[in-house]
């Protein structure tokens, strides 16, 4: 089958689906990964076929963004402010991913983006959502994150409290997106976004662990968690000896934020400088955070891109925003967590971490000055790195990419009878 899939974001919203695009690949079908210009080089260098869709930005514009929705604390604000930045290009967007799927028997999508089910219902083609977290998996048994639970209350009551808050946050968030694209879909002659937690698509694949976080009550059969696909930067020798000379025989604490971006990266490094002791080690890997360690502190080593599987076997303890790609990156380590959350879902990451024992989470506005004393109590309390031990024997158990192939490729299947039978025709029309 020809599948495509498509995604905007930062790294942790592309490299999971090349990992899903790599295990189609392997599984014989033929992909195309429908995605912006910068994430051009990963995706052809993990050798998935690529296809490119606007807008046409530079990884700078990305930046930017990204620093405008982290001053936002809503995440509904957020959600519309990422449509916003694409509503000048949606129209653009739209008739891309229509030549992307051309000729296409499914297509797979991030769940920030219903609007590509519209797409595929227009040509008549499964449609599949792929979710990075499971706070979006809605059920009566919880409400939504940041709903208040009724904890004490009677159980009929909480029952109720529960549905209504999902209706409530299907509303806010459908209409959310579709004040902001109404203009184009309109003129595309595409329905607007529905029902954006309870029905996003037949089959949502929610790509976290099931042994770890998956709710041990009963869901929807569309949502079906697969545990994680996580794609990795090729390892590098050099870096590696890099990292072994720094640090010698001693582990030493790691700090990861991703994508996130910072307006005055130079004061959050001096205050981290400050606050650090000097005969401790640290290693920074600075990602889009514009961090940049001064020569004279020879106690800090600051890294660029390169694989966590690598880097993070350096580390004591990791120290990162919560996002859900390094959120799995540091789980599949084994190593304790300080989650400094920064936006969107990586609170919920954080109070996960802290549920499952790995760690703790450290506010974002004096991190820099508590560091030291929180990587203390992480390091001397043996408890974390059990409980890190012990999600990491939990996950060598599970097969992210090949129980995600196996739910598309029973979805596409069941879809297909279903047609023949409709049509009465018999398995091999």
């Amino acid at each position: 089958m020809t599948i495509v899939i498509t995604t905007h974001g930062s790294t942790g919203d592309i490299y999971p689906l090349i990992r899903l695009a790599l295990a189609l690949q392997e599984a014989g079908h033929t992909i195309r990964f429908a995605t912006s210009r910068p994430f051009k080089p990963d995706v052809e260098e993990a050798g998935v076929p690529f296809f490119q869709i606007p807008p046409d930005w530079e990884k700078s514009e990305l930046q930017y963004w990204m620093g405008r929705l982290q001053k936002l604390k809503s995440p509904v604000s957020q959600l519309k402010e990422m449509y916003r930045a694409a509503t000048p290009h949606m129209e653009a967007i739209l008739d891309a991913m229509e030549e992307a799927i051309d000729g296409a028997d499914c297509l797979i999508s991030s769940y920030l983006f219903p609007i590509n089910k519209a797409i595929a219902q227009k040509h008549d083609i499964p449609f599949i959502s792929y979710a990075f977290a499971h706070n979006t998996v809605p059920s009566r048994f919880y409400p939504p994150h940041e709903f208040p639970r009724l904890r004490g209350m009677p159980d009929w009551l909480q029952l109720r409290w529960n549905r209504l808050c999902w209706k409530i946050g299907n509303v806010i968030v459908d209409t959310a997106i579709n004040t902001t694209i109404s203009r184009a879909f309109k003129r595309k002659g595409l329905p607007g976004v529905k029902d954006f937690f309870s029905k996003s698509a037949e089959l949502v694949l929610v790509a976290v662990s099931p042994g770890l976080m998956r709710p041990k009550i009963k869901l929807h059969p569309r949502f079906q968690f697969t545990g994680y696909c996580r794609w990795q930067y090729p390892k590098s020798q050099e870096t590696e000896q890099k990292l072994l000379a720094f640090r010698g025989d001693e582990l030493v604490p790691i700090i990861t934020f991703g994508s996130m971006v910072y307006d005055k990266p130079e004061e959050v490094i001096q205050r981290l400088l400050q606050a650090w002791p000097k005969d401790k080690k640290l290693i920074l890997q600075t990602g889009w955070s514009g961090f940049k360690v001064p020569d004279s502190a020879t106690h800090i080593l600051e890294l660029g891109p390169m694989s966590h599987d690598q880097l993070l076997q350096h580390a004591s303890v990791v120290i990162h925003h919560g996002g859900a790609g390094t959120t799995a990156s540091v789980l599949y380590a084994g190593k304790p967590h300080i989650v400094v959350p920064h936006i969107g879902d990586q609170d919920f990451f954080s109070a996960e971490v802290k549920r499952l024992g790995c760690g703790i989470k450290l506010g974002k506005r004096n991190w820099p000055e508590k560091l030291a004393s929180k990587v203390q109590l992480v390091e001397s309390e043996p408890s974390f790195l059990e409980a890190a031990r012990a999600a990491l024997q939990t996950l060598e158990q599970e097969d992210g990419p090949g129980e995600a192939v196996h739910q598309i490729e029973a979805y596409l299947e069941h879809r297909r009878h279903l047609i023949g039978d409709f049509l009465g025709l018999d398995e091999d029309f």
